[in-house]
């Protein structure tokens, strides 16, 4: 799907992006996206666990 992205793609999707949300919000976006993927990460993680027939506590990452 993405397999045919090049540089000057990337370039233009970072400038929408930019033009989007403004370059004093990105952090706190980027920030959220990132917090967003280790709950989901973790939350799966525990789900495995969950199947396999083990817990893992809280917080073990």
């Amino acid at each position: 799907m993405f397999a045919n992205l090049t540089g000057w793609h990337l370039l233009i999707l970072l400038a929408v992006v930019v033009l989007l949300f403004g370059a004093t919000k990105l952090p706190a976006l980027s920030r959220s996206l990132g917090q967003s993927m280790r709950i989901f990460r973790q939350e799966t993680r525990e789900l495995r666990a969950e199947e396999s027939g083990k817990e893992t506590p809280k917080g073990e990452g």
